[in-house]
Formats: C-alpha cells, sequence, structure tokens
C-alpha cells in the first residue's frame, strides 16, 4: 500500500513520542517512517501502525511531499525542511 507515502504522523510511543514523520511507505502493519534529522530517508524507522496518530493524510501540499507522493526519492534535507514548514503552519 502506497497510498500512505507522504503522511504526516506523531509518534505516540517510545522514545520518540511526540515527534512528527513522514511515512515514505509501508511493510505490512509498519510504517517506514523518516524525518531527516535522527531518521534519515536511507534508513527509516519501521514502527507499528497502532504506534503513531495520523496528523496529515495527504493534504499538505509541499513539494518535498508531492514528491514523495509521486514516487520520487527526497533528500534529508528537503524533509526536514517540508516537516518544518508544517509545524509552522500550525500542523503542531
Amino acid at each position: 500500500m502506497q497510498a500512505c507515502r507522504g503522511w504526516i504522523v506523531r509518534s505516540a510511543a517510545g522514545r520518540d513520542k511526540d515527534t512528527l514523520l513522514c511515512v515514505l511507505g509501508q511493510e505490512g502493519d509498519y510504517f517506514l517512517l523518516a524525518d531527516g534529522k535522527r531518521r534519515k530517508v536511507s534508513s527509516p524507522k519501521r514502527k507499528k501502525t497502532g504506534h503513531v496518530d495520523m496528523v496529515c493524510r495527504g493534504t499538505f501540499r509541499h513539494p518535498a511531499i508531492r514528491k514523495l507522493e509521486d514516487g520520487l526519492t527526497v533528500s534529508d534535507s528537503e524533509l526536514r525542511r517540508a516537516l518544518g514548514a508544517f509545524r509552522h503552519q500550525g500542523g503542531n
């Protein structure tokens, strides 16, 4: 299921609790998550879908998020900028 690419989620459990992350893909019951800083795009965090809270399901329009939705790769800096813009616009 690649429809979840580009979603923005908040970690609800674990050491990274309350961290905003971007969904890069899904493997079964796990999301592949990255924030571009602590979790790089090259080595995403596997986290159970029940351990995250959905914050934005593809409604945030940022160039990096659009690239992800189109199946293109993004750099860590692009992902950091997108999550920073999301926070700045009031997305928490």
